[in-house]
């Protein structure tokens, strides 16, 4: 219970910063297809299965709201302020599981280099993504991260936010692509913020827009973890290569993160880049691993 609590806490903190992905963390700590597995099985399974499944994700999803609720109260307006520190931190975390994720795969790696190419299509379709919403927020489109109003919307907005629901929980679920990223692409980052806000403040006008934005994950969440878990099964080495992919491009997303900030800040440079960051992330992988590895061992011996 414990190493699943842990994981869905580390999940959070990865979510909770601009350009990483959840999915990266999961796929880092070794419980990115149990994750997929049990939220297919929860849709799909029989009994037995979805409530192992259930299980599972209400543990996991324990420790994520522990995180978030961490990350909102307390570290919000500490990452903003030392967003740089952390993207290099996050930077070093990428760059260090990457051996690992190649040593713990060698039979599906080594010798299969023509699955390359998956490896690029992998790092340019993060990297697309994430200039993609650079030109939107820096051009006449920036207008449409408040042109929806939660309260008011029209049938084909409602569509909007459903699909636009679908596309952020799909990015979330793979390693390297940030869900915030998308919304934010889609436009409608900024309203869900507000939305969220208002909500809480037990505004219940916006809730048509939350179920619509809520409807669209869910139905994105079933699609997405089907076409994700077929692949794996059929194409397992090519997926490895493009979730190395996936992970490379989030060098760039990360670096492209403060300007996601409230209040936008330049992108990561050499200049900002910190190095003593950069170490610390390599350093919060190996204990990462080291606690995994302690939390599994305390399990099995149960």
């Amino acid at each position: 219970m414990l190493l699943n609590i842990f994981n869905g806490f580390c999940m959070s903190l990865a979510d909770s910063v601009p350009g990483v992905s959840g999915g990266t963390i999961a796929f880092i700590l070794g419980f990115y297809k149990e994750f997929l597995d049990s939220i297919h099985f929860a849709f799909s399974g029989n009994k037995n299965e979805r409530i192992k499944a259930l299980k599972f994700l209400g543990k996991l999803g324990i420790g994520w709201a522990i995180g978030m609720s961490i990350s909102v109260t307390v570290l919000t307006k500490l990452f903003e302020q030392n967003i740089y520190l952390l993207s290099s931190v996050f930077i070093g975390l990428t760059f260090a599981s990457i051996p690992f994720i190649i040593n713990s795969e060698k039979k599906n790696i080594l010798g299969k280099y023509q699955n390359i190419i998956f490896t690029l299509l992998g790092t340019l379709l993060v990297v697309a993504i994430s200039f993609l919403r650079q030109m939107l927020v820096s051009g006449s489109s920036a207008n449409l991260t408040t042109s929806i109003n939660f309260s008011v919307l029209s049938l084909g907005q409602i569509l909007y936010l459903f699909i636009s629901g679908a596309a952020a929980i799909t990015a979330m679920v793979l390693p390297g692509i940030s869900g915030s990223t998308l919304l934010l692409i889609f436009g409608v980052y900024v309203p869900t913020i507000s939305a969220i806000k208002q909500f809480i403040s037990l505004n219940f006008g916006v809730i048509p827009g939350i179920m619509a934005l809520g409807f669209g994950i869910v139905f994105g969440l079933f699609v997405s973890i089907k076409g994700i878990r077929i692949a794996l099964e059929h194409h397992y080495s090519k997926m490895l290569y493009m979730i190395i992919g996936l992970m490379l491009g989030s060098f760039y997303a990360i670096a492209m993160g403060p300007t996601t900030l409230d209040t936008p800040l330049p992108p990561l440079s050499p200049d900002t880049f910190s190095i003593i960051g950069f170490i610390l992330g390599v350093c919060i992988l190996l204990g990462l691993e080291g606690i995994k590895t302690f939390l599994e061992r305390k399990t099995q011996d149960k």
